[in-house]
């Protein structure tokens, strides 16, 4: 009885032992999938929201740069997490990557140019396409890896030299427009009679009464004849000069002479007392 009962009792303890092994061996596989499973199913990118850090942290972790270019920085990762949504896909206008067709004008515009809008934003595009935490350098990586399929992208680093000089130029080109529109603006406020030789109208019509008092005509440069004439504004003294007042004839007497020509006389008159 005793040596049935201990022959019993080893093969218990065997087969306890046999499942305990097989249990962690399930236990330590299943671990395995599971982990195996997670990593294959885990997103290639990761949604990140305004005022989240996911700019230099979340680049200075990733992969070696897949383009080669940017100094380290994975441009291809920052256009995936960042620029994919529309310059895949075309929303909002944007140019989709690798469509010869839709970079060829921009393209034209240079490098320096598209980082510059890529940064600082352009039309629909936000700056830094919604993301403020991306650096300068991050966001040439990224302008560089989006337009490799379609132009020559020049060496990289120089990020804050080419968005100064994309910046120095709009200013140069607002400066222009400022000006031409200054220039516009004053022309459009000049008088019609700008240009006409008042000096001259006034020696062939009006020097005959006006250098000596004839008629009572006010004496070119007498300034106490011409005060009282000059507070009814120079529309009025206009409308003398040209339709005539009391003894003084529509314009001088020579009715050959345009209304204009009447203006710059009374100016040049105007002007010897102002």
């Amino acid at each position: 009885m005793v040596r049935v009962n201990s022959s019993k009792l080893i093969m218990g303890c065997l087969a306890t032992l046999g499942l305990s092994l097989t249990a962690g061996l399930a236990t330590a596989q299943a671990n395995v999938d599971r982990d195996a499973i997670a990593e294959r199913l885990k997103p290639a990118g990761q949604l990140c929201l305004q005022g989240e850090d996911c700019g230099t942290a979340a680049s200075a972790g990733a992969a070696p740069a897949a383009n080669g270019n940017g100094g380290g920085i994975d441009g291809g990762a920052i256009y995936n997490r960042v620029c994919m949504a529309c310059h895949e896909t075309g929303a909002a206008g944007a140019p989709i990557r690798g469509d010869a067709d839709a970079w060829s004008a921009r393209v034209d515009q240079g490098f320096a140019t598209l980082l510059d809008h890529s940064i600082n934003g352009i039309g629909a595009m936000p700056a830094r396409g919604g993301n403020p935490n991306l650096s300068d350098a991050e966001m040439e990586a990224a302008t560089a890896y989006l337009v490799e399929p379609v132009m020559d992208v020049p060496e990289l680093g120089g990020a804050e030299e080419a968005t100064a000089e994309a910046a120095a130029d709009d200013a140069a080109t607002d400066d222009e427009q400022v000006t031409e529109a200054a220039d516009d603006a004053a022309a459009a406020d000049a008088p019609s009679h700008a240009g006409i030789d008042g000096e001259a109208i006034y020696n062939q019509a009006c020097m005959a009464c006006h250098m000596t008092g004839a008629a009572g005509a006010p004496i070119k440069g007498d300034a106490d004849a011409w005060g009282p004439r000059l507070e009814q504004g120079m529309a009025t003294l206009y409308d003398h000069s040209i339709n005539g007042f009391n003894a003084m004839p529509a314009k001088g007497g020579n009715m050959s002479l345009s209304d204009d020509d009447m203006k710059a006389a009374v100016d040049f008159m105007v002007e010897a007392v102002q």
